[in-house]
């Protein structure tokens, strides 16, 4: 068994990396055609070459090859729906291509953002033709798919019925947003606007600049996004998500009682700790106890929750049929099976 799987190997190798025959059209190396449009080897080359760059230990012969055709599945999935959203006018304008690549590229300073691209081998023009294909996907599945998914009332009572003790609390849950300002250079700082207070007096500055935008009424979402120093939860507006009454004891003291104080939508600060000024706000508050299916709370989250499963489902009936009405050929599995056919 041994030996048959290494002359397979051999023979796999042979096929694709010498060229193979006759179920490849000549001239430049094509691995596979959607509605004739090739896909290249040198494409797939590329995205397997920044897979394998990370990897603790190198591939064998034949997890390469596999790996290969997995990522040569994935360029034939895209190009199908590409090509869809083109026939149906949603290719992303270049608008919106440069609006995705400035939020992207944001929250680094220059030197930051081309180490980036640097280590993934990419120049700006090849990740912009990447956010292209994205977004031209994602405004055709918006519309194919999830505009036309609805939840009804009988499906969020069926589905609290069957999972009610799911919305009960043991103790008080905790939904709370920050926004931070240390008083130290970070190289690690990630907001919008790539702000970075260097120094205590650097810090108190813009954090009363803070407070003063959010008495004046400024959003604090938008402000965190912007000019947070929380380096995981800035881009997502400062949003720590729920935890419980319990993880709030173990936090600072001047936070906790901060958070306490709180009633829905107001926030407090600043609040200095030993890592800079905080400014917190209570998104919201859930007492311990059985939610009740008449909590609009309760039925919004369960309505997101079966929103994203008929999502899944929906799009990958879409992304099958989509599939069966191309013309699809794998040139690198016509060669794989060649290869194991002629193996003695």
């Amino acid at each position: 068994m041994m030996r048959r799987g290494f002359r397979l190997l051999l023979a796999l190798m042979a096929v694709v990396l010498l060229g193979g025959c006759g179920s490849r059209p000549p001239g430049e190396e094509v691995w596979a055609e959607v509605n004739g449009q090739p896909i290249l080897r040198a494409e797939v080359e590329k995205y397997f070459q920044r897979q394998v760059s990370k990897l603790p230990e190198p591939l064998s012969g034949e997890e390469a090859l596999g790996r290969k055709l997995s990522i040569l599945k994935g360029l034939i999935e895209n190009e199908i729906l590409l090509q869809k959203a083109a026939q149906a006018g949603l290719l992303a304008s270049t608008n919106e291509v440069e609006a995705r690549w400035q939020e992207l590229r944001a929250p680094f300073s220059d030197e930051e953002y081309q180490r980036q691209l640097d280590s993934e081998g990419m120049a700006v023009a090849e990740l912009k033709q990447e956010i292209h294909r994205e977004v031209s996907i994602d405004k055709l599945l918006e519309q194919a798919v999830a505009s036309g998914i609805e939840v009804s009332e009988q499906e969020i009572a069926d589905y609290y019925e069957q999972f009610k003790e799911h919305f009960s609390y043991v103790e008080a849950q905790y939904h709370v947003a920050l926004i931070l300002v240390t008083p130290r250079d970070d190289r690690e700082i990630r907001n919008l606007k790539n702000d970075n207070a260097r120094t205590n007096a650097q810090a108190q500055r813009k954090t009363q600049l803070l407070v003063q935008r959010l008495r004046a009424g400024d959003d604090f979402a938008d402000l965190a996004r912007n000019y947070s120093e929380d380096p995981t939860t800035a881009l997502g507006g400062g949003d720590l998500g729920f935890f419980p009454e319990s993880s709030l004891a173990e936090s600072h003291p001047a936070l906790r009682q901060a958070v306490q104080r709180l009633r829905e939508g107001q926030w407090f600060g600043p609040v200095f700790t030993p890592e800079g000024y905080h400014i917190v706000k209570l998104l919201e508050y859930e007492p311990p106890g059985q939610r009740e299916l008449s909590n609009p709370r309760v039925q919004r989250n369960i309505r997101e929750l079966l929103q994203g499963h008929k999502r899944q489902v929906v799009e990958a009936a879409y992304n099958e049929r989509a599939r069966n009405q191309a013309r699809v050929v794998n040139y690198l599995a016509a060669q794989i099976l060649e290869a194991h056919q002629s193996s003695p």
